[in-house]
């Protein structure tokens, strides 16, 4: 044996690691003791060495075989029909939808109630399994035979051949129930145990029997029992049918034989591991194994060599690496310190990749990964987060092997897409299984709460008691929080790991395989729209995206520290470049100017002369709609270098590249193409640009990074881009894919845990209205206060569980570092997108997801983070609110976006900003010329636009200045309950005079467009109430039919929608009117006059059918329906009362008269319409309905009107009622032939060229403003001249 190591004693003696300085060779005897020492046999033998046989490495093998059958199991069982190992039957036998991990031994109920069985059945004998509870809902776990038939409402026990029992009603099944165990609760293990001897079910919960739950069950010939379960929705547990040790062995368990062995060479590899060989002194020590290293001793490897040869195979069985790997890898971490200070782990795996075959060492590996995940994930969660923090740590330590790294980034992270769950803190379930009662041990909910229902902040009158509980809340929370902060410490950690660019030496980098998986795991979530499955679950996303964010600032500004100029990650964007040179695949997203295949053949001189990019007209003739395939779309981009083009001056294009025959082998040729602008850089050497398109998968670090500043994924800088290095380009890619992460799924999680603070609310409301109660109750009515004292103790319990829950919400989702990644990301976006907007043409190539997170973002901050902490704390709050709203006021009516989707989302977003003050002053801090130009887009002609929302943000400017419109709800609704006060349409009013003064300019100066838009208005009031006015009658026909009658509910939305329309519109008007009152009175301005009789016309047409005595409005309004409680006579009335008191109290006199003349001149116009306002009219005889039922007066509304308003509107009706007097006196009856034709109401004054027909001159002033045709013969009408009757002789 001595002579296989005198060969290599060459290269072992700089690495010994005894006390020996030279190193000699190991004689028999002592290798023979060593041998011994590391596989000591467990039969009795010669007790003194000196009597053993002597081993040697040539009996080794034997020696091993004989050391490992020593226990071989005896016969095989019989009494099981079905296939080994056991899984769950996920072909057939199922009902509903459930997820079955990959082990097939895990699953997760996702529809109603779902039921799954095993593969193999019994029929005589005792047989057991377990389940490993991981949540602990609704689920019933037992035993069922092959014609139980499942469905969404029964599951196993509820038919006669199956028995279940239900840890969580604590009861047992068998079509019946009956009480039964104890609860359980996640990380619990229930045993199933059949006695097919006796005819007996029972169950035990973590060992401990709950006692026999059925006997007499049904046997004999063709009956056979099959392990089952069913579980409701989101209830996961995981199933050990044998394959590996049971937890709590209750029957002998057969085929173990392979787990006895594996722990066997484990003691063999550790007994290695503490030894060392002296061979000065010719004896074994005992060394400390944490400080082994492997070095290249032959004795010892040849040993190792010998073990693994057993070993290596075993390791590629899941339940050996769980439970002999990883536990032995666990306990080296057992002992604390940091992950680095353990280098044993490192060279095991050093180890492990050296003995083993590389697809054992894989296979190995990525069952290690899957444990881990496993027992990460069903781990309970207890206070100190404990288990978390353990496998999370062996994760990093095993991370941190290089090349295990490389091979788990490869091939695991991401395929598995569970292995996002390592970035995941579940929230627990039930907040006794956490431990927060001992972290939390007092609870605080807010108890005092303003008008509007919110609770406000440090309440004045907080007591004493009140004080120290919130505080004691408050510290309870911070303890979790640190808690929660350890483990996303080591999550942050792992994921720097993965973004190493420094790790060259074994192939590509790290952080280049991390993305290209991270790039293809957002396409699966991008596309996957409609497969649960592989979508990655929003609540994971949410963690991961915060995780990543922390991971990339810090590798970004490690970065930073090292290139001088380079932007900090504070400043962080995402180039335009990114958007249109082709080096990134956005899949199919939209991009703001629609299709990429559409801008490329729009764009493509632009796209040549502004970034230098040339797309070959080949490329854009094979990308028609239908091939679209995905190289076509990466391959589009053709990118030249930058001085290449210019060689001496401009040469022709050669005809080749023209020619569409050759079609896709241009793509290749087009780098020479030679482009006929004249350089605008200076001319440098040109240099080759290698031009390859690649799928997502095959990218290399030179693909992403290139070789220079802008090369890479920066290829194509424009001009208006400063030169100047900005950060790794791969950062920017994975920056790119956050803000992706975050309009895929993240923001609408963030929104739905909102859900546990507004339940905290609503419970606190109705505890406090509870306690009230109890305080007013009379002593003489015992019987009510009981119910009261009951129900405020439920609400108190909930409020104990919920506000704790809420406290692991807020650290783990809403805590004050997230709230400044959110704010991070919006700031990305922002800056992304003005950098993008620098591009002109180019903004269309930009992603529309960037301008829906900004938008997103922002609303996040706002409603989802705001209570628990201020927006005002942000660094450079009020600079970026600023910058956002330029970016709404430039690019809601940007032509270079054309989604109607991404359209609407700005144009709301600025409805919804200048509802608030903050928000409404950042609009008025952007530049003047930006406001003047928002101020113009939202006058534009309300034709061939959505004008409803823009209509709404001028109401919303104006808000607080109209006549009685300072109201934040209207007066009959102040009974009711807002439904979220946070609503922007709740907000106090808040107008702008600055953007008032705009619009008044804008309308002023320029006389067309003030024509037009008004014209528009006017044109959409007159329809929005009429459409309103026809579905009232619709509805009121409904509502008096005999029979029962339902008026569908979106009919009466519309109906709703269609009056607050026609208010907004009127209260345009009166802006209109109050602040350009010229418009419609400075008869010089051609369409004045025009103008106001129209008018005059829809305010009279308003006013008498609002107003009409026991009228088809009154009598809807009175139904109450709901869905129609916005419709009442205060708005619409208040508003119609805004423009004519402007008109004909505020103004100037020659104003006034010509008002007043146009108004009474208009037939419609009915005196008693305008009494109604203050409650006058109506005739005498009707006096005694008049006490029944209370008219409609502005003198009823003291708290919105004010005295000077009221004062105001009586004088108006003095003055029309002397006016209309005076008119009735004046006007001399006309025959019916002198008529207007088209409105019968005005004698005839205009007669048009060529044809000759007449009419009046308001009708034919209108028309022409929408049509030039005649309104009766359909000539084109070339001009209108005055026409006066001849008299008559």
């Amino acid at each position: 044996s001595t002579h296989c190591n005198t060969h290599s004693t060459t290269h072992c003696t700089t690495h010994c690691t005894t006390h020996c300085t030279t190193h000699c060779i190991v004689n028999e005897k002592l290798l023979s003791d060593y041998l011994h020492h590391v596989f000591p046999s467990t039969k009795p033998g010669p007790a003194l060495a000196s009597l053993r046989k002597p081993l040697g490495f040539q009996d080794l093998g034997a020696h091993l075989e004989r050391l490992l059958s020593e226990d071989e199991p005896n016969q095989p069982v019989e009494g099981r029909l079905g296939p080994q190992p056991v899984v769950l039957d996920h072909t057939s036998g199922f009902e509903g939808l459930l997820f079955v991990d990959d082990d097939l031994l895990g699953v997760i109920g996702h529809s109603n109630f779902s039921s799954i069985r095993a593969t193999t059945c019994v029929y005589k004998g005792k047989w057991a399994y377990e389940v490993l509870i991981s949540s602990q809902g609704l689920m019933q776990i037992g035993w069922c035979t092959l014609n139980c038939r499942f469905n969404q409402e029964e599951g196993v026990g509820d038919t006669p051949d199956s028995y279940a029992y239900d840890g969580n009603r604590v009861r047992k099944w068998n079509v019946t129930t009956t009480n039964y165990g104890k609860s359980w609760a996640a990380g619990d293990i229930v045993s199933c145990l059949v006695d097919l001897d006796e005819g007996t079910i029972t169950f035990c919960l973590n060992g401990q029997s709950l006692g026999t739950a059925f006997t007499n069950i049904k046997m004999g010939p063709g009956v056979a029992y099959f392990p089952a379960i069913s579980l409701s929705f989101k209830e996961s547990v995981a199933f050990n049918f044998g394959s590996r040790p049971l937890r709590y062995p209750l029957i002998p368990q057969e085929n173990l034989q392979d787990l006895l062995k594996a722990h066997k060479l484990l003691g063999y590899m550790k007994n290695v591991l503490c030894t060392a060989i002296d061979t000065q002194e010719d004896r074994l020590l005992e060394k400390d194994c944490s400080l082994w290293r492997l070095h290249g001793e032959p004795t010892v490897l040849i040993t190792l060599a010998h073990i693994f040869n057993q070993f290596a195979p075993l390791m590629c069985k899941v339940y050996l690496v769980e439970d002999v790997l990883m536990n032995f890898l666990l306990g080296i971490l057992e002992g604390g310190g940091s992950v680095d200070e353990h280098p044993l782990i490192q060279q095991l795996l050093d180890l492990f990749w050296l003995l083993m075959e590389d697809y054992e060492v894989n296979e190995c590996l990525k069952q290690l990964m899957m444990s881990l995940l496993r027992a990460y994930r069903f781990s309970p969660i207890i206070p100190d987060l404990g288990f978390q923090i353990h496998y999370l740590r062996l994760t990093t330590a095993i991370l941190h092997h290089e090349k295990s790294r490389k091979y788990l980034l490869n091939n695991f992270t991401f395929d598995v897409l569970r292995s996002v769950v390592f970035f995941y803190i579940k929230t627990p379930l039930r907040v006794k299984e956490a431990g927060l009662e001992e972290l939390i041990p007092t609870t605080w909910w807010p108890t005092h709460f303003d008008k509007e229902g919110k609770d406000e902040r440090e309440p004045a009158d907080e007591s004493a008691d009140e004080r120290l509980r919130r505080r004691a809340y408050e510290r309870g929370c911070q303890r979790l929080k640190k808690r929660i902060e350890v483990v996303e410490e080591l999550q942050v950690q792992i994921l720097k790991l993965l973004l190493n660019n420094k790790d060259k030496t074994t192939g590509e980098a790290s952080r280049y395989i991390f993305l290209n998986k991270f790039r293809k795991f957002l396409q699966e979530n991008a596309s996957n729209r409609g497969h649960p499955t592989a979508l990655c679950p929003p609540e994971y996303m949410v963690c991961f995206l915060h995780r990543l964010i922390t991971a990339v600032r810090a590798s970004w500004d490690e970065g930073n520290r090292k290139s001088p100029g380079s932007v900090s990650s504070e400043e962080a964007y995402v180039p335009p470049q990114l958007f249109y040179n082709g080096k990134v695949d956005y899949f199919d997203l939209q991009r703001l100017g629609g299709l990429l295949s559409h801008l490329k053949k729009t764009l493509k001189d632009d796209l040549a002369s502004k970034a230098n990019i040339i797309i070959d007209p080949a490329e854009i003739q094979t990308t028609s709609m239908d091939d679209l395939d995905e190289d076509e779309e990466s391959g589009a981009a053709q990118v030249r270098p930058f001085g290449a083009a210019a060689m001496g001056g401009a040469l022709a294009r050669p005809s080749w590249l023209s020619s569409p025959t050759l079609g896709r082998a241009n793509r290749f040729l087009s780098t020479a193409a030679v482009s006929l602008m004249t350089p605008r850089r200076p001319l440098t050497q040109p240099e080759k640009v290698k031009v390859r398109t690649l799928a997502v998968e095959q990218r290399t670090e030179e693909d992403i990074e290139g070789s220079h500043g802008n090369d890479g994924l920066l290829l194509g800088r424009p001009l208006e881009e400063p030169d100047q290095p900005i950060a790794d380009k791969s950062l920017l890619e994975i920056v790119d894919g956050i803000v992706m992460m975050y309009n895929l799924s993240v923001h609408q999680q963030l929104g739905k845990m909102v859900v546990v603070s507004d339940d905290v609310h609503e419970y606190a409301v109705a505890l406090k209205d509870t306690e009230e109660k109890i305080a007013r109750c009379p002593a003489r009515r015992p019987d009510i206060l009981e119910e009261l004292q009951k129900s405020q103790k439920v609400f108190a319990e909930k409020l104990n569980h919920l506000s704790r829950r809420l406290a692991w919400i807020n650290a783990t989702i809403y805590s004050k570092d997230k709230m400044l990644d959110v704010y991070w990301l919006l700031c990305v976006c922002i800056r992304t997108i003005e950098h993008a907007d620098n591009t002109g043409s180019l903004f269309a190539f930009c992603p529309e997801f960037y301008l829906n997170v900004a938008m997103n973002a922002y609303s996040a901050l706002k409603n989802y983070f705001s209570p628990a902490n201020s927006m005002e704390e942000l660094p450079g709050y009020e600079e970026t609110l600023t910058q956002l709203a330029a970016i709404l006021a430039k690019h809601f009516a940007d032509p270079r976006i054309v989604g109607t989707d991404i359209k609407d989302s700005l144009m709301q977003a600025l409805a919804s900003y200048v509802c608030y003050p903050q928000s409404l002053r950042a609009v008025e801090r952007i530049p003047e010329e930006q406001r003047v130009a928002m101020m113009r887009n939202l006058l534009a002609p309300y034709e061939q636009r959505p004008w409803a929302q823009t209509n709404w943000i001028l109401v919303r400017l104006w808000r607080g200045c109209g006549f009685g419109y300072r109201y934040t709800r209207l007066p009959h609704l102040l009974k009711t309950k807002p439904e979220d006060a946070n609503l922007p349409s709740l907000q106090k009013p808040c107008p702008s005079l600055l953007l008032q003064r705009h619009m008044a300019e804008l309308l002023s100066m320029d006389k067309d467009m003030a024509a037009s838009f008004l014209n528009s208005v006017l044109n959409q009031l007159n329809w929005a109430f009429s459409e309103f006015i026809g579905m009232i009658q619709e509805i009121q026909q409904a509502a008096e039919r005999p029979e029962r009658n339902f008026v569908d509910t979106r009919q009466l939305k519309v109906c709703a929608t269609c009056f607050d329309l026609s208010v907004s519109l009127l209260r345009v008007l009166e802006m209109t009117v109050t602040l350009v009152p010229e418009i419609f009175l400075d008869w010089s301005r051609p369409s004045a006059e025009l103008l106001l009789r129209r008018l005059a016309q829809l305010l009279n047409q308003v006013l008498n059918r609002v107003t009409a005595e026991k009228n088809l409005f009154d009598r809807v309004v009175n139904l109450r329906l709901p869905g129609l409680e916005s419709v009442d006579h205060y708005p619409i009335l208040v508003a119609v009362t805004g423009i004519l008191v402007r008109i004909l109290v505020d103004g100037e006199r020659q104003g006034i008269s010509r008002a007043a003349s146009v108004l009474l001149s208009d037939p419609c116009f009915q005196l008693h319409s305008i009494q109604h306002l203050l409650g006058e009219g109506g005739d005498s005889s009707s006096s005694s309905a008049a006490v029944t039922r209370k008219h409609f007066s502005l003198h009823a509304y003291t708290d919105y009107i004010s005295e000077e308003e009221k004062q105001k509107v009586e004088l108006m009706l003095a003055f029309l009622t002397e006016e209309s007097k005076q008119a009735a006196a004046s006007t001399a009856p006309t025959s019916e032939e002198d008529l207007c034709p088209i409105c019968y109401a005005h004698s005839i004054s205009a007669i048009f060229k060529p044809c000759s027909h007449k009419s009046c001159k308001a009708c034919i002033n209108q028309h022409l403003m929408n049509n030039k045709d005649c309104f009766f013969c359909k000539a084109t009408i070339t001009g209108v001249e005055d026409y006066s009757k001849p008299a008559t002789s």
